[in-house]
């Protein structure tokens, strides 16, 4: 589609504005697959920023797969307690488990064979195949969508599976053979910090007089997305049960769904926000009816909306205070041993609940 010579002109120019511009990154100084792998799981749906203590810890507390492979589930949602979507940290544990256990430890070569490994798509296949392997395969994350509809102004809408390949086939006619690696990171890295999704300073950008975008004002209209994302409402009610010990108890959430693996209390989930008397009476009907209930309070100050990308969970907790002596029941530094959701555990932290 486009010349050799228009090709290498705009890799040329892009990456040499990354080559000034680009940050510190301890990925960036490595190319480990086992460590380029821990960065790319924990930047998905992440940023920067938030991900860089974890890529830390991980490293420090498992700094092989084979350490991570012997952790515990519990271990590992643990140290990923915060971070969100712990899908990933499960799927980080099984691949590591696979890695170490079936392939001897070392991370398969190229790209085609990564995308075999658990919770590993097309992109974070594509960055370690470039980042460890120099594959020439091209990343495409929103970043690259960005940067790519922008200057060629493209009105293909980003949530059609179409256009990824569409981007895909355009980043590879771009991507210089000899020289993925610093491609990939450079198209990435300049939509993260220049060609930014909201008002991004134009008059300073190395490509502000060849970007279509620029010139035909579009660049507040691209890239086009037009799914949009459907959000439930949930109301969770946890019951935090304190005993004439100040002990309590909690549970792990088994079934499938969101924090798949952590613990929380006791909950109750209603279809609206509720008051005291409407707890008041499940409490009672509940399997907490065979304890002597001397009081029921709520923590209104504690009250949180946590957003998650398809649900905003209402969030209440209650304190249940018991005549008797919970069986096998746990203090506060107890409870901070287990993974919990990071709302409960800041909930944990901020109220120290049992006295």
């Amino acid at each position: 589609m486009y010349s050799k010579y228009f090709a290498m002109n705009f890799s040329n120019i892009l990456i040499k504005w990354y080559l000034q511009n680009k940050r510190d990154l301890p990925w960036r100084k490595t190319t480990n697959p086992y460590h380029i792998w821990l960065s790319e799981i924990m930047l998905q749906q992440t940023r920067v920023a938030q991900g860089t203590p974890y890529f830390f810890a991980f490293t420090k507390e498992f700094p092989t797969v084979y350490d991570l492979a012997n952790a515990s589930e519990e271990q590992v949602l643990k140290l990923w307690q915060g971070l969100g979507y712990y899908s990933r940290a499960r799927n980080l544990h099984k691949t590591a488990q696979y890695v170490a256990n079936e392939l001897n430890g070392i991370f398969p070569p190229n790209y085609n064979e990564l995308l075999k490994l658990k919770g590993v798509g097309e992109y974070t296949a594509a960055a370690i195949a470039s980042f460890s392997y120099n594959e020439a395969v091209p990343v495409v994350d929103g970043n690259v969508f960005r940067v790519l509809s922008r200057y060629f102004d493209i009105e293909s809408d980003i949530a059609a599976p179409a256009t990824k390949k569409e981007f895909t086939e355009l980043a590879n006619e771009l991507m210089p053979k000899d020289n993925p690696a610093v491609f990939n990171q450079a198209i990435m890295e300049f939509g993260a910090l220049q060609c930014v999704p909201k008002s991004p300073d134009c008059t300073i950008c190395d490509f502000n007089d060849s970007c279509a975008a620029l010139q035909k004002k579009k660049v507040a209209v691209l890239p086009v997305k037009s799914k949009k994302i459907k959000v439930t409402n949930r109301f969770f009610n946890y019951l935090i049960l304190e005993d004439v010990l100040g002990n309590t108890l909690i549970q792990k959430r088994t079934e499938k769904g969101i924090w798949h693996n952590l613990y929380e209390f006791p909950l109750l989930e209603t279809t609206e926000i509720v008051d005291f008397d409407v707890v008041s009476r499940a409490v009672k009907d509940s399997v907490f009816s065979s304890y002597t209930i001397i009081g029921i309070e709520d923590y209104a100050a504690s009250t949180v909306i946590h957003k998650l990308s398809h649900q905003h969970l209402h969030i209440q907790f209650w304190k249940v205070k018991i005549k008797e002596v919970i069986v096998n029941g746990l203090n506060v530094n107890e409870l901070k041993s287990f993974p919990f959701p990071i709302v409960i555990y800041n909930f944990i932290e901020k109220q120290e609940i049992i006295c």
